[in-house]
């Protein structure tokens, strides 16, 4: 299918499972998407969706994926899952027939991308929807389902809560991520008590809830920081009292501080630049 963009027509679209080749390839590049959002859909292929740059979240049965530059999310055949794009956005991806995914993770996934499995991804994403089945094009596929095979996976994930009770809770935190409420102040916002608030959530998502919390802010500060905010902006609007609390908090849950993790996912930034 063509690349797609902001300017594309329904039609250039191609429903990916009734093309008759093993991996179906695709891009998109779009400098604004506006508020672009899929609905809860399914497909009988795997999904894997490459983010170049930009960022897009997707929820998938029970958790709730964020996905910044130069990473990417696998989505198992038959996954029933939603995506969301605000803003610019490059990306690239393939679906790929239940037959040839051994060895591909079972369950949704943020995965690290490899140079080498971008370069794959983008290139493929040139084929044809039609692609002649030459010895050429199988080697590439067959690079890229390996590469795929062999990616680290990342954890931007949230466990998403099924209780409409802490969906609630969960819809208005995401609304208003600055409220540092106590887990008293939610529970009474939702009508329960803080020991029950505290047992559904980690029966529903295997987390605390002040565990819960900071995933979901990790997940909001990736997501804007991709959409090139400071991380002073980040930090307010997180709540944070200071940039070092919300950093330490970052590099405690990530491994580094949000500026170096950013600068890695953009080719040529300089982590100096970004406050690092």
């Amino acid at each position: 299918m063509p690349i797609l963009t902001e300017l594309s027509d329904e039609a250039d679209w191609v429903e990916p499972d009734d093309v008759p080749r093993a991996v179906v390839t695709y891009g998109f590049i779009a400098k604004d998407f506006g508020g672009l959002e899929l609905d809860l859909h399914r497909h009988r292929k795997g999904q894997i969706v490459l983010v170049q740059s930009g960022a897009l979240s997707c929820e998938v049965e029970g958790g709730l994926w964020i996905v910044p530059p130069r990473s990417a999310v696998w989505i198992p055949g038959d996954a029933l899952h939603s995506i969301k794009v605000s803003g610019t956005l490059e990306g690239y991806g393939a679906f790929v027939d239940p037959d040839f995914c051994a060895g591909l993770p079972t369950r949704c996934c943020a995965i690290s991308v490899t140079p080498l499995l971008r370069e794959l991804l983008t290139r493929a994403a040139h084929l044809p929807v039609l692609y002649e089945e030459s010895v050429a094009n199988a080697r590439l596929l067959a690079v890229l389902l390996d590469e795929l095979a062999a990616a680290d996976i990342e954890h931007l994930h949230l466990p998403m809560p099924s209780d409409l009770r802490l969906r609630r809770i969960v819809e208005d935190m995401i609304a208003a991520p600055a409220d540092r409420g106590t887990i008293d102040f939610w529970a009474k916002r939702a009508g329960l008590s803080e020991r029950t608030l505290a047992r559904v959530i980690r029966r529903e998502t295997g987390m605390s809830f002040g565990r819960w919390r900071q995933q979901l802010s990790i997940l909001l500060a990736v997501k804007w920081l991709a959409g090139g905010a400071s991380i002073q902006r980040v930090a307010d609007d997180l709540g944070y009292e200071s940039v070092p609390s919300f950093v330490t908090m970052f590099r405690k849950a990530l491994g580094t501080s949000p500026g170096r993790y950013m600068a890695e996912r953009h080719a040529g930034a300089n982590p100096k630049r970004l406050n690092d």
